[in-house]
């Protein structure tokens, strides 16, 4: 039996009762065997301030601690004005920063999202993937898991309860661990 692979997932949304919070906790409980999923909130993520790169605050060097550590990352967004969250962007580049010390570098990444709308955070999805170029990120680019009209997927509690979505979700988390094995295995044999 080979290494468990470790990914890092967050969510985008600081609401508590947040379908993207819902989505990864689903997450969690949908990762195949010899994966495991840990979650990071980035509640005290505070904006981004190069001036404090080089002595970030405690909840930032947390962040990208749990992020270097990571084989993989998953990142579940909402959409806000057809694109990320500032909390998110904001994450993104603390980890990223000082130029030369990015924790994103090389980390195979999976993607998902949840809006009340009917295309499920494709433009922010989109504005992530921009943003793994220059991150050197390896993004998959299927399955995409973009959960439009969020609200009839979940209950009252925040229970995924749409099987499509629950596949969907699986099928990426199965896919994301997979890739980071063969990227993994590239590595070692390049």
């Amino acid at each position: 039996m080979g290494e468990i692979i470790h990914i890092l997932g967050f969510a985008g949304s600081l609401r508590k009762e947040s379908f993207n919070r819902s989505a990864l906790r689903a997450a969690v409980t949908l990762i195949p065997q010899g994966a495991r999923l840990d979650t990071f909130e980035l509640d005290a993520i505070p904006p981004f301030n190069e001036d404090h790169e080089h002595e970030p605050p405690q909840a930032v060097r947390a962040f990208k601690t749990a992020v270097k550590a990571a084989d993989a990352i998953l990142i579940v967004t909402p959409e806000y004005n057809y694109s990320v969250p500032g909390v998110l962007k904001n994450a993104i580049d603390w980890a990223s920063r000082p130029y030369g010390d990015s924790a994103w570098d090389g980390k195979p990444v999976g993607v998902l999202g949840a809006s009340v709308g009917t295309l499920g955070t494709a433009r922010a999805q989109y504005h992530l993937r921009q943003m793994f170029v220059f991150l050197n990120m390896f993004p998959l680019n299927q399955p995409e898991v973009m959960i439009a009209q969020a609200a009839e997927k979940f209950d009252h509690e925040g229970n995924l309860k749409d099987q499509i979505t629950t596949q969907k979700i699986r099928e990426l988390l199965e896919t994301l661990t997979e890739w980071t094995k063969s990227l993994q295995k590239s590595k070692t044999l390049g």
